[in-house]
């Protein structure tokens, strides 16, 4: 199994939402100038994310997004899941048709790795993954960097 770029990314920018969930609406503009992510790319990404229900947008001035649940309701498999990435380590996605039209010698191994890490990632939230200790240490060099950058213009509270 091969996570895609989209799959990392929609990933990143949905922890990114997790961090602000308390204090409000994140504008794409943001999240993109937070994780280094294109824009477009995003708009992308949340147009998915809104139509599997993970995200709301909220229009206006002070608008965004925000998380459509807590973040201890939405796991890594989830936000995978919703933007399209199958977590499938199998070669032939699953069909038994990986020799020949038939199943191979190893279609049972990869079926059986595709459930472990679909296991392994629906159980890490969003909540559970930022509150590491490492990943706070990321999340408070991103802080001060964008504070160094344009004062007072990021809303983390670290």
């Amino acid at each position: 199994m091969r996570l895609s770029t989209k799959g990392r990314y929609a990933v990143t920018a949905m922890l990114d939402l997790a961090i602000h969930h308390v204090q409000g609406p994140v504008t794409l503009a943001e999240i993109s100038e937070n994780q280094g992510i294109s824009l477009s790319y995003l708009e992308q990404l949340f147009a998915r994310l809104r139509k599997c229900g993970l995200v709301e947008g909220l229009r206006g001035p002070g608008g965004g997004y925000r998380l459509s649940r807590h973040p201890r309701d939405i796991s890594v498999a989830d936000v995978i899941t919703a933007i399209g990435e199958g977590i499938d380590a199998t070669q032939c996605e699953g069909r038994e048709d990986c020799q020949d039209g038939e199943r191979c010698l190893t279609h049972v191994l990869w079926t059986r790795l595709g459930k472990e890490i679909y296991e392994f990632l629906n159980g890490i939230t969003l909540a559970s993954f930022i509150e590491r200790d490492d990943v706070n240490q990321v999340i408070r060099r991103q802080q001060h960097r964008l504070d160094v950058m344009a004062p007072g213009l990021n809303k983390t509270v670290a």
